[in-house]
C-alpha cells in the first residue's frame, strides 16, 4: 500500500462552470507525502495552493481554495477522481482561478489520469480513520441538512436529496454505496451536475455558473430536463451530490476509512465536517499498512476497476 503519483505530464483545455474562462490545465507528478497542491500559474508571481480542509473558503456551488487573496475555484470533480484512482500526490497547473468544468462530471479527468498513468512511490500511503461519530446539523423541520462521518473498516457513502422539482422527484432520491463493491468509474463518476433555469439570472448576477450549458451540466425549467439526451443514471442528481461529497472529503489529504451519511448536504456543511474531524484528535487516527492483507478491502485495488 504505497503513495502513487502520475507517470506523465498531461494537459486539457476547457471553460469554467462559473467564471466562464478558458483554463488550460495541467497534470504533474509529485513527490512522496506532498499530497495535491494547485497552482495557479497566470499569476504575475505564481501562487501554490496545497489543498487542506483549512485552505477552503467560498463553498457558494463549489468548494474554492484560497490564499493570500488568490483563489482556485470548483476543484471538487477533480478531487473526486484523485481520489476514486488513488492519486496521492500531484501537482496541478491552472492559467486562469477555475478548474475547467469539462462535462460536469468527473469521467473526463478520470480519462486524463488514466491516459497520464500512475506509479508507486517509496512512501506507505496514508489514511484517516474515523474513530468516534462526527455530526453537523443545519435548520429544522423542512430546512435540516445534515452530514456525518463514523467509524467503518472501508469507505461507504450514503446520502439523500430532496429538491422538491418533478423531474428530480422521478429520479432516486436516495443512494448507498459502498466501494468494497462498487465501480467509481462505471456508478459514480459519469454523475454530472445540474441547475436550474429560473436561478440562471441571479447566479449570473452573482459571478456564477457563467460557464454553464447543457453540453456541461443538467438543465430543467420548472418541469423537465432540457437535455435531448436525458439522464445518464436513473438516479444521477443523487449520484452527482456523491462525487462531489468524495472531492469534498478528500480536501482532508488522505483517502477516509469510514462511513459518510448526508442529507441535503452541500460543499459548505461538507467542509464544515471535515473541520470538525481534524478538530477533534480523539475522532480519527492517521494509519498506514506495511501489508496488503490488513487494508480494508476496498483500498486493494483501484475503485474504476472493482
Amino acid at each position: 500500500m504505497k503513495q502513487r503519483t502520475l507517470k506523465q505530464v498531461l494537459s486539457a483545455t476547457g471553460i469554467g462552470l462559473h467564471s466562464g474562462k478558458r483554463v488550460t490545465m495541467t497534470l504533474r507528478p509529485a513527490p512522496p507525502d506532498t499530497g495535491i497542491v494547485f497552482r495557479r500559474v497566470d499569476l504575475p508571481e505564481p501562487v501554490d495552493f496545497p489543498v487542506n480542509a483549512l485552505a477552503i473558503g467560498d463553498t457558494r456551488m463549489a468548494s474554492t481554495l484560497e490564499k493570500d487573496g488568490a483563489k482556485v475555484s470548483t476543484i471538487e470533480h477533480l478531487m473526486s477522481a484523485l481520489c476514486g484512482l488513488g492519486v496521492d500526490n500531484a501537482y496541478i497547473d491552472l492559467t486562469a482561478v477555475e478548474v475547467p468544468i469539462m462535462d460536469g462530471s468527473a469521467i473526463s479527468f478520470v480519462f486524463l489520469i488514466q491516459q497520464a498513468g500512475l506509479v508507486e512511490q517509496s512512501a506507505l500511503k496514508k489514511f484517516i480513520r474515523v474513530k468516534k461519530a462526527i455530526e453537523i446539523r443545519e435548520g429544522q423541520g423542512a430546512g435540516l441538512k445534515y452530514a456525518s462521518l463514523r467509524p467503518y473498516e472501508g469507505f461507504r457513502l450514503k446520502f439523500e436529496i430532496d429538491f422538491g422539482h418533478p423531474a428530480i422527484d422521478k429520479t432516486g432520491q436516495m443512494v448507498e454505496i459502498d466501494f468494497s463493491s462498487t465501480s467509481f468509474t462505471r456508478d459514480i463518476a459519469r454523475a454530472r451536475t445540474f441547475g436550474f433555469t429560473q436561478d440562471v439570472e441571479t447566479l449570473r448576477n452573482l459571478g456564477l455558473a457563467l460557464g454553464g450549458n447543457l453540453d456541461n451540466a443538467i438543465v430543467m425549467d420548472e418541469y423537465r430536463i432540457l437535455n435531448p439526451d436525458g439522464l445518464r443514471y436513473d438516479d444521477e442528481f443523487v449520484k452527482h451530490k456523491v462525487l462531489d461529497a468524495i472531492g469534498d472529503l478528500y480536501v482532508i489529504g488522505h483517502p477516509i476509512i469510514g462511513e459518510y451519511q448526508a442529507f441535503r448536504s452541500g460543499h459548505g456543511l461538507n467542509n464544515q465536517l471535515i473541520r470538525a474531524l481534524i478538530k477533534d484528535p480523539s475522532a480519527y487516527e492517521v494509519v498506514t499498512f506495511e501489508s496488503v492483507r490488513e487494508t480494508p478491502t476496498v483500498f486493494r485495488a483501484d475503485w474504476a476497476v472493482a
